[in-house]
């Protein structure tokens, strides 16, 4: 079968897209990878070795500038018709769109030649090119159970599927907590200001001090930090990157970071439990932390509720309940069978 798969934008978009291309591959179909400029490197280098690659000329529409938004939107439909004569030559089987905008014309063009779509959302609040995307599509896989936002009058099946996380995570899905004391600080590839400013004052509140944290920041955050952690006498490691972030999450009692999709799956897929702050300015976000939280694998905060007396208390008061992590922990935990499950809902 020849199966066509658009991505685009940035990693979180890419990197399932690539698991489920190689998985489709090692089936037997033959696999076309579509994507823009910015992730031209990473698909390159991460698909199945037979794939085909086709660039898609697309960016985000959401500049506040109306000539941005009209060059975007022309790129985009530029893109479309571009698809449109590829796919009359190529004739793909069926269409697989993991959200952006740079899958858009993708999406538009199977609908003209009438190809079965399947368009997966990575967030618990559906994206705003995935809800434009909608009205081409019958079937949208999801990451979470639950998704917000979706328009009333879509008739479009859902479909539960889960993300598809790198394999590491996988080895180490639903390990049991070691009970160090050890909490990870991540705030992604950008750090996050906010859980600079309160978690170090939150660890220097707490009444237990055999706390070790590690500490992920922006480069230019990390000397500071340092200073502060010694000053306290806190056992800190603080680093502008981590490279192994499933043995970090695996190491760590309990984690403290933003929400983007991909970090909340891959706690469900470890088992841990966290303290989740969604960036105040992302919906999708706050629903991800508010699905986890539902779990009852730990707690979603409002940045502007986010403070260091609540941290501290929180802290402590779960440290000094083992059990009550342990149960955490297990709430969290999501078996995560994301690749298997897309590519059989894509070829049945």
């Amino acid at each position: 079968m020849k199966i066509w798969i658009a991505t685009g934008g940035t990693g979180g978009h890419v990197f399932p897209a690539l698991s489920v291309a190689t998985e489709l591959a090692k089936r037997g179909h033959k696999i076309t990878i579509s994507c823009d400029g910015r992730v031209t490197k990473m698909v390159r280098e991460g698909k199945p070795n037979n794939a085909r690659m086709a660039f898609v000329w697309a960016s985000g529409v959401g500049a506040k500038s109306k000539i941005k938004q009209m060059i975007a939107l022309s790129k985009i439909g530029i893109s479309a018709v571009a698809l449109i004569l590829r796919f009359m030559i190529f004739r793909p089987q069926r269409l697989v769109a993991f959200g952006g905008y740079a899958s858009v014309p993708a999406v538009f063009a199977a609908h003209v030649w009438k190809i079965p779509t399947y368009l997966h959302e990575q967030n618990a609040a559906i994206g705003r090119a995935n809800k434009f995307a909608l009205r081409w599509v019958k079937t949208l896989m999801t990451s979470f159970e639950t998704v917000n936002d979706l328009p009333k009058q879509s008739k479009v099946h859902v479909v539960y599927t889960g993300l598809p996380v790198r394999d590491d995570f996988i080895k180490n899905a639903n390990s049991p907590l070691k009970h160090e004391n050890k909490i990870l600080v991540t705030g992604g590839s950008l750090g996050a200001q906010i859980l600079d400013e309160i978690v170090p004052m939150a660890v220097k509140e707490m009444k237990n001090k055999k706390i070790f944290i590690t500490h992920q920041t922006r480069p230019e955050n990390v000397e500071k930090l340092q200073r502060f952690y010694a000053e306290h006498k806190i056992h800190a490691n603080v680093l502008s990157f981590i490279r192994d972030m499933s043995s970090a999450i695996v190491d760590a009692d309990l984690v403290i970071g933003r929400s983007g999709a991909s970090t909340v799956v891959e706690l469900e897929t470890i088992g841990r439990p966290a303290i989740l702050v969604p960036l105040n300015i992302n919906p999708d976000q706050a629903a991800n932390a508010a699905a986890f939280e539902k779990l009852g694998g730990g707690f979603a905060v409002a940045q502007d509720k986010f403070s260091s007396k609540w941290l501290s208390s929180t802290m402590d008061e779960l440290f000094e309940n083992p059990a009550r992590l342990d149960k955490m922990a297990k709430k969290a935990y999501v078996e995560n069978l994301a690749v298997k499950k897309i590519a059989d809902t894509v070829i049945k």
